[in-house]
């Protein structure tokens, strides 16, 4: 099979290649050309996502049986991939996120409504206020995903490549997604405490019990290489998430095995956190996911068994901090003095 992978350059994206790759499958990549280190054996074509119309002669003579978009940021965009490809490509396979649900909405306050059951499914209840996050927030988002435009929003992206019957689709929703190579660098605040020699960790109730679907990136393009080779997901969502998922604290808990840390994890009300640990959101609000359908449909297990990913993503953490770190974020002397104010729950690693 032919497939042409779209933004194939980044974090999950050269796993997505390298699996269609060792398949047997031949495969291109369209990309801007500023990052193609990771891509070896397959064809490129250069250009940029928002003018993808410019390309059509490149693509129709590639002639891909499949296209893979990683890189959808807003319903526009799906359109124009569903007219570009239409009559070029038997069927396309879109990224989405689990921001799509209701119960993401619900923890950034910007739906009404109560708590929603969990875990969330693929029939579970999507946001009815688009746009999802709020400007200052976006171009944080954006800042360190260049793909990202103004309009982001993954619902109108789902419901354009899944409304069109001339390209059967398939859409998967990811969770947050951990591994080498991670842009966000979910692991450091922890780890960087931790190499710092602090013996006493702090998480607020809230944040130490909360729990949110997550995904190793090998695995993740696992699933999604699984999706794409599969007739069978055309016209189908599927959710993509470890099971089970683990509270924020059970995360730090397995970090500070993995690098034989030996202090506390000190758990405090939220009035008594400092400022800068003060995270936002309604943590009465879970985000855990339900991945069944992609596990008996497609048939995915979790390739890279959990120990191992959280041994690889620790290890390159360690190997590449950010660039750019807040010391406003690390005020060790106020997290001292919220853990000297009385009592408080401590968790001694064993």
């Amino acid at each position: 099979m032919k497939v042409l992978v779209i933004g194939a350059t980044g974090f999950i994206g050269p796993h997505v290649v390298r699996e269609l790759q060792r398949l047997g499958h031949a495969v291109a990549v369209f990309h801007r050309g500023a990052n193609s280190t990771s891509l070896s054996g397959v064809e490129s074509i250069i250009g940029d996502r928002r003018n993808l119309n410019q390309h059509e002669e490149a693509f129709r003579r590639f002639a891909p049986d499949l296209v893979i978009d990683m890189i959808l940021s807003s319903g526009p965009q799906a359109e124009t991939l569903m007219q570009v490809f239409r009559g070029v490509a038997r069927r396309a396979v879109a990224i989405s996120s689990m921001d799509v649900y209701r119960a993401f909405g619900i923890f950034h306050s910007t739906e009404p409504g109560p708590l929603q059951p969990l875990p969330v499914t693929e029939e579970s209840a999507i946001r009815q206020n688009l746009h999802p996050y709020p400007a200052e927030v976006l171009k944080r988002v954006q800042s360190v995903f260049g793909w990202v435009d103004d309009a982001y929003d993954k619902i109108p992206v789902e419901r354009a490549v899944l409304g069109n019957a001339e390209l059967p689709a398939t859409v998967l929703r990811l969770p947050m997604v951990y591994g080498p190579g991670d842009p966000l660098h979910r692991f450091f605040p922890v780890l960087k405490r931790m190499r710092d020699g602090r013996k006493k960790i702090l998480f607020s109730e809230e944040v130490a019990v909360w729990r949110s679907p997550r995904g190793y990136v090998e695995n993740v393009a696992l699933a999604i290489t699984l999706a794409a080779c599969s007739d069978h997901a055309a016209g189908k969502i599927y959710n993509v998430a470890e099971e089970p998922a683990f509270s924020e604290l059970e995360w730090a808990q397995k970090i500070a095995r993995e690098v034989g840390w030996r202090g506390d994890f000190v758990v405090l009300p939220r009035e008594r956190m400092p400022k800068h640990l003060l995270l936002p959101g309604n943590f009465k609000q879970h985000g855990t996911a339900s991945s069944a359908k992609v596990r008996e449909e497609l048939g995915f297990h979790e390739r890279v068994p959990l120990s191992d990913a959280i041994q690889r993503t620790v290890a390159w953490e360690l190997a590449n901090p950010p660039t750019q770190i807040s010391a406003q974020q690390f005020d060790y002397p106020a997290e001292d003095a919220a853990i000297g104010e009385g009592t408080a729950a401590c968790l001694t690693i064993d």
